[in-house]
C-alpha cells in the first residue's frame, strides 16, 4: 500500500467558519452593512432602555439599589468621598467636559474648523445634533420632574432637575457625533475604531463621574447615556446618508 502527501501551499485550510471574521474585514462591502446593522439594533435597545428606565425611575423602583451604589462611593464613618484628594478635583476637571460651556465651546470651535474647509453639511449636522441635544435634554427634564440626590451627597454646586443627567446625554451626543464625523475621513478601520472607542471612553468616564460627585442617581446617567445615544446614532445615519450623496467627504477605502 502506499500512500501520497497532499501538496503544500504554504496555507492552512480553512476549518468552519474560521476565516469568515478575516474574510468579513477584507470586504468593505460586508463591513458596511454589519456596521449599519449594528447601529440599527444599539439604536433600538438604547431607546426601549430609555423607555423604561423612564417608566420607572423617576417614580423610585430602583432607589434602595442606587443610594447604596452611591453610598459605596463615601467613607461609612465620615461620609466623604473614597479616594485621595487630587481624585476628588480629577473627577470634578473630568465632569466638567460634559458641562454645556465645554460641551458649546468645542462645537463653535470645530464648527469654525468645518466651514474653514468648506464642510458645510457636516458643520450643520454637528450643530444641530448639540443644539438639538441640549434642547431635548431640558424637555426631559421638564417632563420627569426628577429631584436630584439630597444635597449633603453634592460634591459641586447644581440647580437644574435630576433626569436624565444632562451631562451624560451631552457628553453622548457631542463625543459620539464627532467621532461619528470624523470617522468619515479615516483611512484605516482601526482609525475608525479608536476614534469611536475614544468617544465611547469620555462618555463613560463623564457620567459615572456624576455618581461620584453626589448629584445623579446611576439611572440618571444610564438615561442620559440612552438618550444621547440615541440622538447620536441617527445623526450617524444622517451623515451616513449625506456621505452617499457627496455632501460629506467620502470615506476612504480600506
Amino acid at each position: 500500500m502506499s500512500f501520497t502527501r497532499a501538496p503544500q501551499t504554504g496555507r492552512s485550510p480553512a476549518v468552519g467558519n474560521a476565516r469568515v471574521p478575516r474574510i468579513l474585514w477584507r470586504d468593505p462591502a460586508r463591513w458596511a452593512k454589519l456596521v449599519r446593522w449594528v447601529v440599527f439594533f444599539a439604536l433600538l435597545a438604547a431607546a426601549a432602555l430609555f423607555v423604561h428606565l423612564a417608566m420607572t425611575a423617576p417614580v423610585g423602583r430602583y432607589l434602595p439599589l442606587e443610594q447604596q451604589i452611591m453610598h459605596a462611593f463615601r467613607n461609612a464613618d465620615t461620609g466623604t468621598p473614597l479616594g485621595p484628594a487630587w481624585l476628588h478635583s480629577a473627577i470634578r476637571d473630568l465632569t466638567a467636559l460634559g458641562s454645556a460651556v465645554v460641551i458649546i465651546l468645542l462645537t463653535l470651535l470645530i464648527f469654525g474648523y468645518l466651514l474653514l474647509t468648506r464642510q458645510f453639511a457636516a458643520a450643520v449636522l454637528l450643530a444641530v445634533a448639540t443644539a438639538g441635544g441640549q434642547g431635548a435634554n431640558a424637555g426631559l427634564k421638564h417632563i420627569f420632574a426628577r429631584q436630584r440626590p439630597d444635597a449633603t451627597m453634592h460634591l459641586v454646586e447644581v440647580r437644574s432637575l435630576s433626569f436624565p443627567s444632562g451631562h451624560s446625554m451631552a457628553a453622548s451626543i457631542f463625543y459620539l457625533t464627532t467621532g461619528a464625523l470624523l470617522t468619515q475621513t479615516a483611512k484605516r478601520r482601526r482609525e475608525k475604531v479608536y476614534l469611536i472607542s475614544s468617544a465611547l471612553l469620555v462618555t463613560a468616564l463623564i457620567g459615572c463621574s456624576r455618581v461620584y460627585l453626589g448629584v445623579h442617581y446611576p439611572t440618571d446617567v444610564l438615561a442620559g447615556w440612552c438618550a444621547g445615544t440615541v440622538w447620536a446614532l441617527l445623526c450617524w445615519a444622517i451623515a451616513e446618508w449625506l456621505r452617499r450623496r457627496g455632501e460629506l467627504a467620502p470615506a476612504p477605502k480600506t
